[in-house]
């Protein structure tokens, strides 16, 4: 099985399992190392034993297990008769998991269909239309479909591991809680003909994401050991804010002039307006608006707006992340460890269970009993196990070179060091040319400086398109003249797809397309081509005489500016040719790829803030009855009720789209809280819409996304990089390109971490609850 995402383990204690995700299972303590004589045998359910004359088709189906384990960073302990093998492979191949990955996405999805509905054009609630209400059974006869797989689920997982494993399994236990609950408020919600107020169970849902992905709990035990920390220099924030909060009332108290009281009147009327406002500055979104009244009195006021930014955002907030970024590292090199202790077992089970009397193990020699597997028995195993093909290739043309046809438990482990290793993909040889005027267009073709001059005329297409669009920026489509754009369009378009034919007769067509640029370049130039012959159907294009009047499906400006915006595109072909570049583009795809389980703890921590947002908040904010106020600019300042139309205030910049009406407004208000900029604008509208604690809401998601969760990414965007740039040093850049960087999480901690010992790996191994080994 290929490794779908990078996964990492937690401890390598027993009460700590994790089999609730792609990577279930903890290792156990290791005990006293067991002696040299050694007889594999396999169990069932109670400890069967399987001796070295039963089918040997038993072990070559438990070695491929084990190895697509190790692949996977998956514990091995898991039940290993033949029956449960089967069953754990179909359970673990890609259509299940993805078939479960959709179940759990339909499930979450539910939010933006259920009362109340996202299904409408806008969330503006001066113009927001009654949404669609999906009729009673709907949203809940999905919902059970899906609560029935995810007992299908747990009750396959719980199966496959058995019940002494199963009852020390936390997220398993929880996993079954959670499905019980969620049945249990549905029958409520089909009791009361959906017409409860309050869904428990939507609260909850995110546990079926978080429970299946591995990465994210080890991301959990990592904050939850980052914690102390943290709230050590939060206690400092705080001590920061309420000094500075009480020097602050002390120096802008209220004076007998009512000029002179602009700071006290807007900012420190009292100490929750204080505190609030010096911490919004914290976030600087309020700067510098919070020091203007005092500091129109008075310059020498702004040294305490600026004391308090340099040690409050400058000082301890960097030391935060710095702390974040330290602890989170530290976790992540130990969880590293264990999954390099997994994949080691997992590689050691399968020689262990291969290299038995019968199935391969061979002679005795005179220094005591060698194990060793028949390279025949290997090739085998290897055909049925399920991987990246170049590295099966790899890993089978290393065994098929030893001279005596057997391996021994050292070499074993080495061949599967390809799992590691960077791919470098070989380009196919060039066809050979009998004509020399081929051989030489090959030749010029071939050279990188035909790469260097494509650069440099896609920079003058782009200068070219940049001026007209300068001369042409204030005159409308009809206005424009098309007539040298379109000229200029072909002349280039032209030399495009001149390049793309002969560099294709240089390397044929399969040297050609293996260069990612080279398919990013002949694309985007077919594609070129067909606008601009569709150009010349359409308008008999270059006729100066065109009528600019769109008569068709698609203006002539229009199919221009969209040649335009492709023409823009394709000079993103330099971004190979400069090593920088590349690898922060490889840096940023590997993020996509490889980090998607930290975009589903942000997408946990939304969901559960969204889903508490509706339950506070749902219609806190209503527009005023009469909405000719907001235009007219003769109203007073202030208004009856919460309404305010202050300068910078709620209403005054029109921010009613911004609610918690729906779940997808509520997406959208806490994603605007976590820039950060203009949050302030928010908390101060629903302090007055509702009450003050509203804050502490707020402030706590501000806390959890902007603080935590950035924090984390950068962390893994800081290594994720480094590490790439530091193994694309001594590379040229064409290297870089060839290179499939295998840059998942524990292969960037790679050598920092230990490898286990060979006593480390037969004292876990003993631990087996399924399989045995006697020494």
């Amino acid at each position: 099985m290929e490794e779908e995402e990078p996964l990492l383990t937690g401890s390598i204690n027993r009460d700590s399992g994790d089999y609730g995700s792609h990577d279930n299972g903890e290792h156990y303590q290791h005990e006293e190392s067991p002696g040299s004589r050694r007889l594999s045998y396999s169990v069932t359910d109670d400890s069967y034993p399987v001796y070295e004359d039963a089918d040997a088709d038993l072990y070559i189906q438990q070695a491929v297990v084990f190895i697509e384990d190790a692949i996977q960073y998956r514990s091995i302990n898991h039940r290993v008769d033949s029956g449960s093998l089967r069953l754990y492979r179909w359970y673990y191949s890609k259509i299940c998991q993805w078939g479960l990955g959709f179940t759990i996405a339909v499930v979450l999805g539910l939010a933006f269909i259920e009362t109340p509905s996202s299904l409408t054009y806008t969330s503006d609630i001066r113009f927001k239309p009654k949404p669609w209400e999906p009729p009673c059974g709907l949203t809940e006869g999905i919902e059970i479909v899906c609560l029935c797989i995810f007992i299908l689920d747990v009750t396959v997982k719980s199966y496959l591991i058995g019940w002494e494993e199963f009852r020390m399994n936390k997220w398993l236990i929880g996993y079954i809680v959670v499905i019980a609950a969620s049945v249990i408020d549905w029958m409520l919600s089909i009791s009361m003909m959906c017409s409860e107020s309050l869904r428990v169970r939507r609260l909850i849902r995110p546990f079926f994401l978080l429970q299946n992905s591995s990465l994210m709990k080890k991301t959990l035990k990592c904050i939850k050991r980052t914690l102390p920390e943290i709230a050590s220099v939060i206690l400092l924030l705080a001590l920061h804010i309420c000094l500075f909060t009480m020097i602050g009332m002390l120096i802008f108290a209220k004076s007998d002039d009512p000029k002179k009281n602009g700071e006290w009147e807007t900012y420190f009327k009292n100490l929750p307006k204080a505190l609030s406002s010096l911490l919004v500055l914290l976030t600087t979104a309020n700067n510098p608006d919070v020091m203007i009244p005092a500091y129109s009195l008075n310059r020498g006021y702004s040294i305490f707006f600026i004391l308090f930014s340099v040690f409050g955002t400058y000082l301890l907030m960097n030391l935060m992340t710095a702390i974040i970024y330290n602890q989170f590292r530290g976790y992540l090199l130990m969880s590293v460890q264990t999954s390099i202790i997994r994949r080691r077992l997992g590689i050691r089970a399968a020689f262990e269970v291969l290299c038995c009397p019968g199935r391969g193990h061979t002679s005795t020699q005179s220094e005591g009993h060698v194990e060793r597997v028949a390279v025949n028995m290997f090739l085998q195993v290897m055909d049925r196990v399920h991987m990246k093909s170049y590295c099966r290739q790899a890993i089978i043309k290393a065994a098929q070179q030893f001279p005596d046809g057997f391996i021994n438990g050292e070499a074993f482990q080495r061949l599967f060091n390809e799992l590691d290793k960077d791919f470098m993909k070989e380009h196919p040889p060039k066809p050979e040319y009998s004509s020399p005027v081929l051989r030489h267009i090959q030749n010029i073709y071939s050279h990188f400086y035909i790469t260097v001059l494509g650069n440099v005329v896609a920079l003058a297409n782009v200068i070219c398109i940049c001026t007209v669009l300068v001369l042409n920026s204030e005159k409308s489509g009809s206005e424009k003249n098309n007539f040298y754009m379109e000229i200029l369009n072909c002349i280039f378009i032209l030399y495009y797809l001149i390049e793309m034919l002969l560099k294709i007769v240089a390397f044929g067509w399969r040297g050609y397309l293996s260069y990612r640029n080279n398919i990013f370049d002949g694309f985007l130039t077919v594609l070129l081509l067909a606008i601009q012959i569709a150009i010349f159907i359409t308008y008999r294009i270059p006729y100066e005489d065109v009528d600019p009047v769109p008569r068709h499906v698609m203006a002539l400006w229009e199919m221009v500016r969209l040649v335009n915006m492709l023409i823009v595109f394709r000079f993103l072909r330099i971004i190979p040719e400069i090593k920088l570049m590349a690898v922060v583009a490889s840096t940023l795809v590997d993020l996509v790829k490889n980090l998607r389980a930290f975009a589903g703890i942000l997408l946990v921590v939304y969901y559960m803030f969204a889903v508490l947002g509706i339950w506070l908040f749902q219609g806190a904010i209503n527009p005023p009855s009469n909405m000719s106020l907001i235009s007219n600019a003769s109203i007073e300042n202030k208004t009856d009720g919460p309404f305010s139309m202050d300068c910078g205030t709620f209403e005054q910049l029109e921010y009613w789209p911004n609610n918690f009406d729906d779940f997808a407004s509520s997406l959208v208000l806490l994603y605007n809280i976590m820039v950060v900029n203009n949050w302030h604008v928010f908390t101060d509208a629903y302090t007055r819409y509702t009450t003050e604690w509203s804050l502490v809401y707020f402030v706590a998601w501000w806390l959890t996304s902007s603080v935590m969760w950035v924090n984390l990414f950068v962390a893994l965007i800081l290594e994720n990089f480094t590490y790439k740039w530091d193994r694309s040093n001594a590379l040229s850049v064409e290297d870089v390109e060839r290179i499939a960087y295998q840059s998942t999480v524990q292969l960037i901690f790679r050598e920092h971490v230990q490898e286990p010992t060979e006593e480390e790996l037969l004292a876990q191994l003993q631990q087996h609850p399924h399989l045995h080994l006697s020494w």
